[in-house]
């Protein structure tokens, strides 16, 4: 070894060493890596300080438990979906019938979809941005597009928990709020509220003393002081669950992920012994089988089975990079989907039991109201008396005698029955009244409970889970969001947290004015839904087509274990894309084909009327989906004309000093090569490319090595530019 080379001059120096990978590769003396830490620098100009930041950083944080890692998991992928939406689209598309296609849509695309997120977030232990940088550079604009989605979404999910506080702290009254309608004195007068009078009590506390809402959306009406509140109470549990990363949001898994469980179980029980309770559960089994042949429906349960599992927002791959690297993620794929599919399941039987118990109170207040105008009828001599069957008692009238008679009355008086205005008063059309997401759980099941007996305390128990649902869900949103920027950009993590949670703030106020309710259709219905599609697909694509899926097969099997079912390869080449692209499609011509609209509540009628969104609203609505698809063709670009570095070109080695040099006189031939690459000629070569920046913490890397009987290279090695975050 000649005296002036740079490792003897060093040699008893604890300096930081940065060394190209030529110079390494030169006959210099190698170190004795048992006590020294190597990283690999890709960026130019900056290896020092990769260096610095490399050695200085601790490990990534770890799930303190697996348990808590599954927790947290459900509590991301069970959310406020599948306790309205998923209900309202089983009685939307046929009951029992909606099971079909959205139980193949999980096999075929959502499970496979979902463990590949857990794997490349195990495997390669980084944010959404950083995983999809290293499987494909020049798709790295995924992992931004799914940062921005997982921001839209979260703007408007908050506004939904700070709706459901807002009704948390109106239960602990009785009677309930919504139970009645206001009634206005004028003196000695007393009148009902018109606008109450004309729906119900919980439509109208709903649409005018929780939102206050303006009959458009181009009429905003100014912030709703009480929103804005519960707006800010939201974002303040939210920042202190998610402040200190894993840590903190890890903890607050354990209740907000089981306590849902309790809620259900005990609407459930109560659900089934309430009257009427069977009728619902059976109008909702009771399968429509034309509904199964209709595209509508396929997408409609596609577009749930993404959402349901949190595909393409960044959350399961944020969770699964905090495993270690042998966990087996192929089964947490199904047992999570699994839990998944059976807490909506459990949810629309809960719904339906109690929407069948109220079917059944408003069916008898139908027959009571029409019973009393037939006996006003029968005072004025309108009607006969030889039009009433015998055997009906009016004192004691039941759903069947009173069907029996309509039928009679309208068969009779055919030419003139319009006129009476008789209502048939049908339990099955009271069941098909399909109501819609936030209204399903705002208005329908409120009013479902002010029946219950001690309906305070179901009102209670039903709004602090949709909390928890929500804060779960909420929790995994912002790991979508700080995990792959903190990753990333390495900025500090609590600052950059609570940053985003006062950002969060300050523009979720476009959702508590007036007119916020609008602006959440628009981002829950149309914002998030095509880009998720097209993330989701060039997720598949990327790991299939360009990484290789064998390729991805293999390093699965290195890091799990055990090979993986074909059935993956299959779905994740072929069918899975296939039916993705087919969905896009879908998505695209019902976008062309139906102008986006939203349901308007109309103050001086009483009632809903849809209404298209103006082109103000609409061009919003494009900017938004432009901007959450923009930085995937942006990076795509400027990585093909080598305007963006991908790291690949400027590696370099950077080293602490251990505590002796070794002679590199005994190095035989080839271990120059196995130094860099810590393989011996006889092994096989690293299955993955050689241009990557980044390789993966605790997984069999090129420049990871391990010690031997000779004393040759150990010891543990981190690479430079993409240091182990704090998270």
């Amino acid at each position: 070894m000649p005296k002036n080379s740079k490792v003897t001059q060093r040699e008893h120096s604890n300096e930081h060493v940065t060394e190209s990978v030529a110079d390494l590769l030169a006959l210099e003396e190698p170190v004795d890596y048992k006590q020294s830490i190597l990283n690999v620098a890709g960026e130019a100009g900056g290896k020092q300080k990769a260096a610095d930041e490399e050695l200085e950083a601790e490990d990534r944080p770890a799930w303190n438990s697996k348990l808590q890692y599954i927790l947290a998991q459900i509590g991301f992928s069970v959310g406020l979906g599948n306790i309205w939406r998923f209900p309202y689209l089983c009685q939307k598309n046929g009951g029992g019938a909606y099971l079909v296609p959205y139980l193949v849509l999980l096999v075929i695309i959502g499970i496979p979809l979902f463990f590949l997120e857990l794997a490349v977030g195990q495997r390669i232990r980084r944010g959404s941005i950083g995983v999809w940088h290293y499987v494909c550079p020049r798709l790295g604009g995924i992992g931004f597009s799914s940062c921005i989605v997982c921001l839209f979404v979260g703007l408007y999910y908050n506004v939904i928990i700070g709706w459901s506080i807002f009704y948390f702290f109106k239960s602990f009254q009785y009677p309930l709020p919504w139970s009645e309608c206001p009634v206005i004195r004028n003196g000695t007068v007393a009148v009902v509220e018109a606008e109450c009078e004309k729906s119900s009590a919980t439509t109208y506390f709903w649409y005018r003393e929780a939102l206050d809402i303006s009959n458009s959306i181009s009429e905003s009406g100014g912030l709703n002081w009480k929103m804005t509140l519960c707006l800010l109470v939201a974002w303040s549990i939210v920042g202190m669950a998610v402040v200190k990363g894993i840590q903190s949001s890890g903890k607050v898994m354990y209740f907000s992920s089981l306590f849902p469980y309790v809620v259900l179980a005990c609407f459930l029980v109560r659900g089934l012994l309430l009257r009427g309770a069977v009728d619902g559960i059976l109008h909702m089994f009771t399968p429509k089988l034309d509904k199964m042949l209709d595209p509508q429906v396929w997408r409609e349960a596609a577009t749930q089975v993404f959402f349901a599992l949190g595909l393409g927002f960044g959350g399961v791959i944020a969770f699964s990079s905090y495993n270690k690297q042998d966990n087996n993620c192929h089964f947490d794929a199904a047992l999570v989907s699994f839990i998944n599919f059976f807490t909506s399941v459990l949810a629309t039987l809960v719904v339906f039991a109690v929407l069948g118990f109220k079917a059944n109170i408003m069916n008898e207040k139908c027959v009571v109201e029409n019973a009393e105008k037939i006996l006003g009828y029968l005072h004025t001599n309108v009607l006969s008396r030889d039009l009433i069957p015998p055997h009906v008692n009016f004192s004691h009238l039941t759903a069947k005698d009173y069907t029996e008679m309509y039928k009679v009355i309208r068969a009779v008086k055919e030419d003139r029955f319009a006129s009476l205005g008789l209502d048939p008063c049908l339990l099955e059309d009271e069941l098909d009244k399909s109501v819609q997401g936030t209204g399903l759980a705002f208005i329908a099941f409120t009013e479902a409970m002010t029946h219950f007996p001690a309906s305070p305390f179901w009102s209670v128990m039903f709004f602090l889970m949709l909390i928890n649902l929500g804060l779960g869900s909420m929790i995994g949103t912002m790991a979508g969001i700080t995990t792959p920027i903190i990753d990333t950009f390495k900025v500090p993590k609590e600052m950059f947290t609570v940053g985003c949670c006062v950002f969060a703030f300050f523009v979720g106020l476009l959702f508590v004015q007036r007119s916020g309710n609008y602006f959440v259709t628009m981002f829950d219905d149309y914002s998030a839904t095509l880009p998720l599609t097209v993330i989701v697909i060039l997720e598949n694509i990327a790991v299939a087509w360009i990484y290789g899926t064998k390729k991805f097969m293999q390093e699965l099997t290195e890091m799990l274990g055990f090979r993986p079912y074909r059935f993956y390869f299959y779905m994740w080449k072929f069918v899975s894309p296939l039916c993705m692209a087919v969905l896009t499609t879908a998505s695209v011509i019902q976008l062309g084909v139906t102008p986006p609209g939203y349901s308007a509540w109309i103050k001086e009628e009483a009632a809903e009327r849809y209404l298209y969104f103006p082109n103000w609203a609409m061009a919003l609505l494009i900017t938004l989906i432009v901007v959450a698809t923009l930085p995937i063709p942006v990076v795509f670009v400027l990585r093909h004309f080598h305007l963006l570095s991908d790291g690949s070109n400027t590696l370099s080695v950077s080293y602490k000093k251990g505590r002796m040099m070794k002679d590199i006189s005994n190095l035989e031939e080839n271990d120059e090569t196995r130094f860099i690459l810590s393989k011996v000629p006889s092994e096989a070569p690293s299955p993955m490319p050689t241009h990557r920046s980044y390789l993966g913490p605790g997984s069999t890397s090129p420049l990871e090595t391990s010690g031997n009987p000779n004393g040759r290279y150990g010891s543990s090695y981190l690479l430079a530019g993409t240091p182990e975050s704090e998270l």
